[in-house]
């Protein structure tokens, strides 16, 4: 069930782009009027048309396989051994089938495994939940967007302006290297570690839909708006969309402390999630 699902995931999300992204992409294009913005632009959308069209992966880097589950009150066969193994054997079946590239090794020797599974590898991130299903979601993650992140352990004192700051020199700093328009998450407070994992989380939420709370939906409109004053356009080369959206997720922290962490996604903006239920 596991297997078959995340086979079927991966298959969608480096194929088809979600509908979201689609629009964001086309909206960029219809406002943009810079010549070769609009260029790049329609490169990208008859990119996404082509890879649709063809059933056939939209980026030649297929990304490093991430999952997230949402585990709610479900019987799974042999129980999270089931899960696991599932989710394995899936990635290795669209390695070979879809085909996915063998992007994952050692981070040493640089041995490749073949099949997209290593040590920790796939990541896979579980949230225990109140449901009576299991929600897997898989974020197929280039490395030219990712090789961009970047974490601040701010002082307290910094607040939002610092945040602001230190989200626009992280956009400066990548320029045309992530392949803008990009979506920029951002993960404040918790630790070091879970400020760069809510950044990651925060990629999951539709671009158009600001977060829930009105304080941190204003707080990402401003840093959009920022973002996209920067000119850095479409792959860098100029233009009015750098970002297609900002999104933000928060957590408590320490008193002594402000993490942020900055997750920077591409255009392909790749993600897929499907719903299981016990029959």
């Amino acid at each position: 069930m596991v297997e078959k699902e995340v086979h079927r995931l991966f298959k969608e999300a480096v194929i088809k782009l979600p509908d979201d992204i689609k629009r964001a992409l086309k909206n960029a294009y219809n406002v943009e009027e810079d010549e070769t913005a609009l260029l790049n632009l329609k490169a990208i959308l008859d990119n996404i048309d082509v890879a649709e069209n063809k059933g056939i992966p939209l980026c030649q880097d297929t990304g490093l396989p991430i999952i997230f589950v949402k585990y709610g009150k479900v019987e799974v066969e042999n129980n999270n051994e089931g899960i696991v193994n599932g989710i394995l054997n899936g990635v290795k079946r669209g390695t070979e089938e879809i085909p996915l590239r063998p992007n994952v090794v050692d981070p040493l020797t640089r041995r490749n495994t073949g099949n997209n599974i290593g040590r920790f590898i796939p990541q896979i991130d579980v949230e225990l939940v109140n449901t009576d299903s299991l929600e897997i979601t898989v974020f197929p993650k280039g490395f030219g967007s990712e090789n961009n992140n970047a974490l601040k352990m701010a002082l307290p004192g910094e607040g939002e302006a610092g945040i602001k700051d230190f989200v626009l020199d992280t956009v400066l700093s990548a320029g045309g290297k992530p392949c803008p328009p990009i979506v920029v998450g951002v993960g404040i407070g918790g630790s070091s570690d879970m400020a760069l994992k809510l950044a990651k989380k925060a990629l999951l939420r539709q671009v158009g839909v600001n977060h829930s709370e009105k304080r941190i939906s204003n707080l990402e409109k401003e840093i959009l708006e920022v973002v996209n004053s920067t000119g850095i356009g479409p792959m860098g080369m100029g233009g009015k969309t750098t970002a297609l959206d900002v999104k933000i997720e928060y957590a408590d922290t320490h008193t002594a402390g402000l993490p942020i962490g900055v997750c920077i996604q591409c255009w392909a903006a790749r993600r897929a999630t499907g719903v299981l239920k016990p029959q």
